[in-house]
């Protein structure tokens, strides 16, 4: 499979979003109608980046996923940069493990919307902090599947 456009990944089935930091993997899942993202974890990565692949595989595996959004950090120009260059590094890493379709979703100010979110559902700082990556996941992936939908 590869790298694909947004609208190439299969009709159906459960999509897994991504949101690559360098530190974590923020990881959400949509349901099986992709009505709905929700936040599932957040991944170290530690200092090797096969562990935290693995705990990722076995998400996708648990929820019988047919493909990834991943989260493309572009700077506010629409430029790339080092975090982008990053983004593309890991997908290629997940492609030499496994043969899934892979799309990229623009996540510029993700971050910023669900820090709000969280803010005003009144969460503590310190759970803001644990949540945020998932959370912003959540976003890349709903951002796009409402863009699937809105394409169908």
């Amino acid at each position: 499979m590869a790298f694909v456009d947004l609208l190439a990944l299969p009709p159906s089935g459960v999509l897994i979003g991504i949101d690559p930091g360098s530190k974590t993997l923020g990881i959400a899942a949509s349901d099986t109608n992709r009505y709905i993202a929700t936040p599932v974890e957040t991944i170290i990565k530690g200092k090797k980046l096969a562990p935290a692949l693995d705990r990722l595989f076995a998400i996708i595996d648990e929820r019988h996923a047919v493909g990834i959004v991943m989260g493309l950090p572009l700077n506010m120009d629409g430029s790339s940069g080092p975090r982008a260059q990053s983004a593309r590094a890991l997908l290629h890493n997940i492609l030499g493990r496994r043969d899934l379709p892979i799309a990229f979703q623009d996540e510029r100010l993700t971050s910023a919307e669900a820090e709000r979110a969280m803010i005003a559902a009144d969460l503590s700082r310190a759970r803001r902090a644990e949540l945020i990556d998932a959370s912003a996941a959540a976003i890349i992936l709903q951002t796009a599947l409402d863009r699937l939908e809105n394409a169908a």
